[in-house]
């Protein structure tokens, strides 16, 4: 198991020991310090193991160079009966014909060594890309869930503000029916008791 995939199984358990936010069977608590160095980790960890994929898919040309290498030296060997064969007029044609033949399966099977190298290397390179996009979309998953959390958090923190401001607003009215008029002008007198 690559060190990529434990840090995605600890972040996975991690979130899986983490607590209920209250009145929520979905959201939870995390400790930010926590998620964020397993994710530094995982940040790390991502283009070492893409190196070691590109280094896979990187042996197709020794593959490849192998395989010509193969054929070259069957060619050869074929070229060198051909011309052992061909010292004596009499069997000429034979030689021909038999070298014919060795240099034509020599071919057949030189072909065969390369198209099956190609087809590993195109395998072992579609692999690592698949396991990449495996472990981006585990990486994807777990920051969505994470950014979910935040939202909801965030969204109950706005929804407990407006309650009190709307406590807060309610409390105000209500006081500001029992708000005293401002006295009269000239003392409180009437302008009848002042004359």
């Amino acid at each position: 198991m690559s060190r990529i995939e434990q840090l995605i199984d600890e972040i996975e358990e991690y979130i899986d020991s983490c607590k209920y936010q209250p009145l929520s069977t979905t959201k939870i608590l995390v400790n930010k310090e926590e998620l964020e160095e397993l994710l530094v980790e995982l940040r790390l960890r991502i283009p070492d193991e893409i190196k070691q994929y590109q280094k896979i898919i990187s042996n197709q040309e020794a593959i490849l160079s192998e395989a010509r290498s193969q054929a070259d030296t069957m060619v050869a060997e074929a070229t060198a009966q051909t011309n052992e064969l061909v010292n004596e007029h009499e069997i000429m044609q034979r030689a021909y014909a038999n070298a014919n033949e060795v240099i034509n399966q020599a071919n057949i099977q030189a072909q065969g060594i390369v198209d099956k190298a190609v087809e590993d290397a195109n395998n072992i390179r579609q692999g690592s890309i698949q396991y990449t996009d495996d472990m981006l979309r585990s990486l994807q998953t777990i920051i969505n869930h994470t950014m979910e959390g935040a939202k909801g958090r965030f969204d109950a923190f706005l929804s407990s503000m407006q309650s009190s401001y709307d406590i807060v607003s309610s409390n105000r009215n209500e006081l500001a029916g029992g708000i005293a008029q401002n006295p009269p002008v000239n003392g409180g007198r009437s302008e009848e008791q002042g004359r």
